[in-house]
């Protein structure tokens, strides 16, 4: 069974950077997407930014023009690049990839990473 393993969350003061990491380990293939989402408390959990695997890049609303995500082509990695921070942007960020298998899909999800920004 594979699994998401995501780095780079912690506390930062608004205006500030920090940068996700998340990769995949053990018996995780034929990846289609990869990207975050994240969830705040009281609120229903969205998409920050995905990556499909034909280049395509799809990112939230309230991020765009601030975060920035990346991959890493030579495995399952994705990287999520976030500046300008905000106090709204404090949520904790899962990793997920897309998992295809025929015409089924399957969703790995991280264990989440927690980000803080102070005002």
């Amino acid at each position: 069974q594979g699994q998401l393993v995501e780095s780079g969350g912690g506390l930062v003061q608004a205006g500030g950077s920090l940068r996700l990491s998340c990769a995949a380990s053990g018996s995780i293939f034929n990846i289609r997407n990869m990207g975050w989402y994240r969830q705040a408390p009281g609120k229903q959990r969205e998409l920050v930014a995905n990556i499909i695997w034909g280049g395509r890049i799809n990112y939230g609303d309230s991020v765009k023009g601030r975060f920035t995500i990346s991959r890493d082509r030579t495995k399952f990695a994705v990287y999520l690049q976030m500046n300008s921070l905000k106090p709204e942007d404090t949520a904790v960020y899962f990793c997920n990839a897309v998992q295809v298998a025929g015409t089924t899909t399957f969703d790995y999800w991280g264990q989440g990473t927690q980000v803080t920004v102070s005002s």
